[in-house]
């Protein structure tokens, strides 16, 4: 499970933002949206006749592969730098 999200924000005027998120305490702080999200998958599976397990099984292996991933945007003379750890 990802540990830390690193965000960096590179600004045109040459100064750069950085935000660390430690990803647990960001989780449980989030727990109310998490449980709705989690409650509105539930349905959409039931709906679209796919198995919740299997659904949830997938996703989770797709959270476990996400440290060491990178996303880099840049739009006009903005940059906006995802580090996943």
């Amino acid at each position: 499970m990802p540990q830390l999200l690193t965000v960096r924000v590179k600004r045109p005027d040459h100064r750069a933002i950085r935000i660390w998120v430690p990803v647990l305490p960001a989780v449980l702080v989030l727990t109310p949206v998490v449980v709705l999200a989690v409650l509105g998958a539930v349905v959409a599976c039931l709906m679209f006749g796919v198995s919740v397990v299997r659904a949830f099984g997938t996703g989770w292996r797709v959270v476990c592969a996400l440290p060491g991933t990178r996303v880099d945007m840049e739009y006009s003379r903005t940059a906006v730098l995802v580090a996943i750890r």
